[in-house]
């Protein structure tokens, strides 16, 4: 059985991974606006990755006999200025998910919930590797500036992007 601070926890990290699902959804609609449709993909991609990270703390706590409340979600921005801007958008907010997957695992270690820190270290792990490839998209985005052509073949680039369900835990 999972305490209750815990359940709580995992409640809220439940919302906040729906809340980066909608945030990416919103920017695969810029994108698409913007007729970047590599770029759009990729952030297909990252909201089945979201849905997922989201799924698994659901299954998570669910086998722990603890009990899901689905939260309301805030609305996510919509608009940015520039591929850059939206991909600078969305490192920032990584960054925020691994604090907040940080702060879960604090819980998780006051609770002495081995078992929760046992399952949350692939998360740790799934936030490097997400900001790692925000960062490296930034930086080639600041590399190009303005250059349209170069634009258009990281967008090719992205739009090799494939899902694949992870395998959480």
């Amino acid at each position: 059985m999972i305490s209750e601070k815990m359940n709580a926890a995992f409640n809220k990290q439940i919302k906040d991974e729906m809340y980066s699902s909608n945030l990416y959804l919103s920017m695969v609609a810029y994108f698409e606006e913007v007729g970047l449709k590599g770029f759009a993909n990729w952030m297909r991609i990252q909201v089945q990755e979201e849905n997922a990270h989201a799924m698994g703390l659901f299954d998570y706590l669910i086998e722990r006999d603890g009990r899901v409340i689905v939260e309301a979600i805030d609305k996510p921005e919509f608009e940015w200025d520039s591929p850059l801007a939206c991909f600078e958008a969305v490192y920032k907010h990584e960054q925020l998910v691994t604090s907040l997957i940080n702060s879960l695992v604090d819980v998780a270690e006051q609770e002495k919930d081995r078992a929760a820190i046992s399952f949350l270290q692939w998360y740790i792990k799934e936030q490097v590797e997400e900001e790692a490839n925000c960062s490296e998209i930034c930086a080639k985005l600041k590399l190009i500036g303005d250059d349209k052509h170069a634009l258009l073949l990281i967008d090719q680039e992205l739009g090799a992007r494939t899902f694949v369900a992870p395998v959480i835990g």
